[in-house]
């Protein structure tokens, strides 16, 4: 789902925003690790942390409305795994971040060492150290 904030933003994810956000509390962080192992119940999962089943049912909520889990019955009980178009969201979201990133830093780093334009002179001694600059005016002794 897109939302369109203002003119001068970009439009803006909503999906990945719940998701982001979802993924801020320690609890649901844990719940999201232990799914990605595989599906599992409600019971089997608040077995493995330190809360009630019940709110473990609501940090599930959070992350089925939020697009990063989905649910399903098997027999008497509802198993609950992560949705791979939400992690694809959440991944592409942070593969984008990190390009955008490496780009910036390559361009720092390219711009740090490039060579002198043709007609400038280096700076650099022999061992690639500066040279002090020579005073116009002599100094005293």
């Amino acid at each position: 789902m897109w939302v369109w904030v203002s003119g001068s933003l970009p439009l803006v994810d909503a999906y990945l925003q719940a998701g982001l956000d979802a993924l801020g509390d320690g609890t649901r962080m844990a719940i999201f690790q232990r799914l990605a192992n595989g599906p599992m119940a409600v019971n089997e999962l608040a077995g493995t942390l330190p809360v009630s089943r019940p709110a473990v049912s609501q940090h599930l909520r959070v992350l089925k409305d939020a697009g990063l889990v989905t649910d399903s019955r098997a027999g008497t009980r509802r198993m609950y795994q992560l949705d791979p178009e939400g992690v694809a969201r959440l991944r592409a979201h942070f593969d984008q971040v990190w390009e955008k990133a490496l780009g910036a830093f390559q361009s720092t780093v390219a711009s740090s060492v490039a060579p002198p334009k043709k007609g400038e002179k280096d700076d650099k001694d022999s061992r690639g150290s500066r040279r002090p600059k020579k005073h116009s005016r002599p100094r005293a002794h």
